[in-house]
């Protein structure tokens, strides 16, 4: 008898791990095991966790494998082409494709086992001998057989049980498995409906009859209930909608109503029936030379769509999308932050209705799990056509995607900082769609330097839009200098009288205000007025930043935070006083010398809510704010028809700052602001407060000179070696210890001089040189674009893996970030 053929599994695990591991394939699964399917393996002595199936085959390793425990997906819930995907991603940003992976899947897909509990096959019974806690522990698990250790822990109110839970598995009370559980439960919900032996009028008729006659009155009123929301039995009601009681379960026992449950989506349905055909747009010259010059371009599958802020690009959009859609295509639209969704989605919906589906990491696990689903349909209702989202929407498995477009593609929201991979999501998008061979749109009025490089050079295509849409005119800028203000008398607090004097014309005038302020929190640090101690972070190398809605000082990068001390803490002084300002100072500044208007906070601190930020807007939108004070959140894209004034308080804050983009990003969130105003009839007012009024970056925002910013920034990235010219990768060093940490980076560094000579900087401690108790060090290594550096990179990787061998270093961190910043 010929023996059956024995298969293996090469599987991804969602861990910081290289490459794949095989395991056994059991001969009953054989057929259920394929590629992009999960399955259920053990990895190290306890732990069970959902790995993805890479390759299936016959080739037998060196060691004994493990056997698959169980397969998770009747089909695959991530395609060929995403794991292309995810495998250029591992490549190109220097991670494990397992790192991917962790970010890519959804977290109600990733199954990870967890720590269960149960009572000791060899426990005696004895109670006299357990503690208090101990019999409560035993009577819980006498109760529900096993019960996970989180769990037991909130039942008892212990927050650390361990210690416990160690001891009674010394005394052999209980024994400790791992349990892997399931994190996606479809939502189901109960349905009635009219059993088909009452489905005629004379059938019905005879019931009602009936059940007067025995006067069964509850009975009859439900019924008549359900037959008004059933269509007289046609169609099923859902249980909840009905009043709950005897009569509705007498009415289920005795087989009148049956009942049933049905798995319900938990996203927002839009009803499709008020449609407006995309054809109902009328596009103006300049947008119809844009739209016909990015479909009819042969030469690019990359477009950089340059427009001035309101210049009509989503309009523009809408038409490329709309070709998608009647295709049967996909299209992936991406914007950089949460926030503009609110906007977009709505102006989408009246178009494509529940073709459009939104992805973000706003929305719960479930949810996110039911969109990359509805995602992965190649047809049939419920499939998603047009997803938006935020940049991990890049990670969906599309069917069959022909359009990708990245709105505000300048902004540094794309990049992901941690953890790996450290991608940018308008680089990725742009290999998703070549894997798709699928065309990409760049959208920005201040398109970042690479991109506008690219298409100077030939590399993308270019549509420019240089007029607003409906001819408004753009924003008039005006700069103000502060210490001139300041030596005229002309500055009452943070505000200059020409911004208060534009504040005051607007709320007459029933208009409404933005102030941009990159500070979040009241102040920016407290300081003794006698020996100038600023309080600092006890885990980061940065002064606490003062919020005054809590009273508290707080750290911005670790969270760290302590109470408003009453005197100084080094010399016991009680002069202290607080330096700088931050968008909380700037709300109640403005709510105290404008008391009858209102104002409202857009940061961070302000929106920590699930669909806070949506309120928010909504709320200007409808014009129950006057006034809006924010950080970058308010300079993307948003559009309000009331916004006449625009006011940046503080512009030296985001022209000075140690980076070689400084002053492409000024220049970029200065003019975005700026583009919030007059969006929709008289030109807007903006004012720029500033101590340096001469600093080019200002001219330029003022003449709208993106060209001449261009020219500038491309000849002085070129003579200083830096993107787009140059490639830069970022190599960061982390450890508890400064002499450990000094000690692994210059041995790093003479590593890479020796394999890459003068490319190699540092190291160097960065501007904040202490994260969370850990000290950093960088090593940033540059190569000419023209350039191949893949074998670079392995060595760069196989140098911080040596790096770990050593004496010492074990524990030294090691990131990498391609094209940082």
């Amino acid at each position: 008898m010929e023996e059956a053929e024995v298969y293996y599994a090469d599987v991804l695990l969602p861990l910081h791990l290289p490459g794949t591991y095989t395991y056994r394939v059991p001969r009953e699964m054989v057929d259920e095991v394929q590629a992009g399917v999960r399955v259920v393996v053990q990895f190290g002595q306890k732990r069970m966790y959902s790995a993805l199936v890479r390759r299936l085959h016959t080739e037998a390793p060196r060691w004994r494998a493990k056997y698959v425990l169980g397969v998770l997906d009747e089909r695959p819930v991530v395609t060929e082409r995403q794991m292309l995907f995810w495998e250029w991603m591992a490549s190109y940003y220097m991670c494990y494709p397992g790192d991917v992976m962790a970010v890519a899947l959804p977290a109600g897909m990733k199954l990870a086992s967890e720590s269960a509990l149960s009572i000791h096959p060899d426990f005696d019974g004895d109670l006299s001998r357990l503690t208090k806690y101990e019999l409560q522990v035993v009577g819980l698990l006498t109760d529900h057989g096993t019960m996970r250790v989180d769990d037991i822990s909130h039942a008892l109110g212990i927050q650390k049980i361990m210690p416990l839970v160690r001891t009674m598995i010394e005394r052999q009370v209980v024994v400790m498995d791992e349990e892997l559980r399931e994190r996606f439960v479809p939502r189901k919900s109960t349905y009635v409906r009219l059993a088909e032996a009452y489905s005629t009028e004379e059938a019905q008729r005879r019931l009602f009859d009936e059940l007067e006659a025995k006067k069964r009155t509850k009975q009859v009123e439900l019924l008549m209930k359900f037959m008004t929301m059933s269509g007289f039995g046609k169609e099923l009601v859902a249980k909840r909608e009905l009043p709950q009681g005897s009569a509705l379960q007498t009415l289920v026992k005795n087989g009148v109503l049956l009942t049933e449950e049905r798995e319900e989506s938990r996203l927002e349905h839009y009803d499709s029936d008020s449609l407006v055909p995309a054809s109902s747009i009328k596009l103006n010259d300049g947008q119809m030379a844009a739209y016909e010059g990015i479909r009819t371009d042969k030469a690019h599958s990359v477009s950089l769509l340059h427009g001035v802020t309101s210049s009509g690009k989503t309009e523009v959009y809408i038409k490329l999308i709309d070709e998608q859609v009647r295709a049967g295509r996909q299209v992936l639209f991406l914007l950089p932050e949460i926030a503009l969704t609110a906007q977009i989605i709505n102006r989408l919906r009246r178009y494509f209705g529940d073709k459009v589906g939104v992805y973000h990491s706003r929305f719960s696990a479930s949810q996110r799990v039911e969109v990359w689903r509805r995602t992965a349909l190649k047809d049939g209702p419920g499939r998603y056509q047009v997803l938006l989202g935020a940049r991990s929407a890049v990670f969906l498995p599309f069917s069959d995607l022909g359009l990708v477009i990245v709105d505000e593609e300048h902004d540094p929201s794309y990049k992901q900082q941690d953890p790996a991979p450290r991608y940018h999501a308008r680089d990725a998008a742009v290999y998703l769609a070549r894997l798709w061979g699928a065309r990409t749109v760049l959208g920005s009025a201040t398109p970042s330097i690479e991109s506008y490089h690219n298409a100077m050079d030939g590399k993308y295509g270019l549509q420019t839009m240089a007029t607003r849409y409906g001819g408004f005119s753009l924003p008039q800028v005006e700069v103000v200098d502060m210490k001139q203000a300041q030596r005229q008398g002309e500055v009452h607090g943070h505000f200059s009288d020409t911004l208060l004097r534009a504040i005051r014309d607007a709320l007459a005038a029933r208009q409404q205000v933005i102030l941009y302020q990159n500070r979040r929190g009241f102040s920016l640090r407290l300081e003794c007025d006698d020996c100038h101690h600023v309080p600092q972070c006890v885990h980061c190398d940065v002064s606490l930043v003062y919020h005054k809605a809590t009273n508290s000082l707080r750290c911005h990068y670790c969270g760290y935070s302590i109470p408003v001390p009453p005197e100084c803490p080094a010399c016991h002084s009680t002069r202290l006083r607080m330096v700088g300002i931050g968008t909380e100072r700037v709300e109640e500044d403005l709510q105290i010398m404008f008391p009858e208007a209102r104002v409202a906070r857009m940061d961070l601190d302000s929106t920590l809510q699930k669909n806070q930020y949506i309120e928010l807007l909504n709320d200007f939108a409808e014009r129950r704010i006057d006034i809006l004070v924010g950080t970058q959140m308010v300079t993307k894209g948003l559009d309000f028809e009331h916004v006449s004034v625009v006011g940046i308080v503080n512009a030296d804050n985001i022209i000075n700052y140690p980076n070689f983009r400084s002053f492409e990003r000024a220049y970029q969130q200065m003019t975005q602001v700026s583009g919030r105003a007059g969006r929709h009839g008289d030109a807007g007012r903006v004012i720029i407060q500033t101590y340096n009024p001469s600093h080019q970056i200002l001219q330029k925002v003022q003449d709208g000179d993106y060209e001449g910013l261009y020219r500038d920034q491309d000849n002085e990235r070129r003579v200083f070696r830096y993107p787009p010219y140059y490639r830069l990768v970022e190599i960061t060093l982390k450890h508890r210890d400064s002499d450990v940490l000094n000690a692994a980076a210059d041995w790093l560094a003479a590593q890479l001089r020796g394999a890459f000579g003068a490319r190699v900087m540092g190291p160097e401690y960065p501007l904040v040189s202490r994260v969370r108790a850990l000290y950093l060090k960088v090593v940033a290594v540059r190569f000419e674009r023209s350039e191949a550096i893949g074998d670079a990179k392995k060595l760069m990787m196989q140098m911080a893996d040596d790096l770990a061998k050593q004496d010492g270093w074990a524990r030294v961190a090691v990131h990498f970030d391609v094209d940082p910043y």
